[in-house]
């Protein structure tokens, strides 16, 4: 008979890397959750201003998106997806940034998540519409972020990766089906 060590089961914690992408100013967060307690392990923002290239740049998103990645060994990028705007260039240029910052996580083994700046915002704050302030004055009311004046850059990177947290505990529902097997199941919310 094998004798089992349950100091030797517990539960590793969950580290997740979240991803405001952006060409100019890239928000980063990385955040360890180990049963019901969420730990800010580091926030920031890569400013890429001073870079005259555009290909500078997306070097510079890679190879620092992997030395967090090394730094804190997550299993999870959660990163936000860019809104349609009004200027082409701009979209672009943005979805070049999240495509990179993809790529260094793929490279380095994580799952890839993302997430539209809607979801985001509901599932922290419970409003889709909420401003970038309102979600980093609720990050404080969770306490996951220290009172104080932090990038928005950054503090959107976190909300992305709580989110991720958060929708983990909510699996995707894979059942399918048909009007007739709905109106079968449902028949009191059935309008003839």
């Amino acid at each position: 008979m094998i004798e089992k060590n349950k100091s030797s089961l517990t539960k590793i914690p969950k580290r997740i890397l979240g991803i405001d992408p952006g060409t100019n100013a890239l928000g980063f967060a990385v955040i360890e959750v180990e049963g019901e307690s969420i730990r800010l392990l580091e926030i920031g923002v890569l400013h890429l201003k001073d870079k005259k290239e555009h290909t500078e740049k997306l070097r510079e998103i890679f190879l620092e998106i992997q030395e967090i990645i090394e730094r804190y060994l997550p299993k999870d990028l959660a990163i936000e997806a860019p809104f349609f705007g009004k200027n082409v260039q701009s979209m672009l240029k943005l979805g070049r940034a999240q495509g990179v910052a993809m790529a260094a996580g793929m490279t380095m083994g994580l799952t890839i998540t993302e997430y539209s700046p809607k979801k985001v915002k509901q599932s922290v704050t419970g409003n889709g519409n909420a401003t970038k302030e309102q979600v980093a004055d609720m990050l404080v009311r969770l306490q996951v972020l220290e009172s104080g004046k932090f990038p928005l850059d950054a503090t959107d990177a976190l909300s992305v990766a709580l989110c991720h947290h958060y929708q983990a505990g909510k699996p995707v529902s894979t059942k399918k089906g048909s009007w007739a097997s709905f109106i079968k199941d449902n028949p009191g919310r059935a309008k003839g």
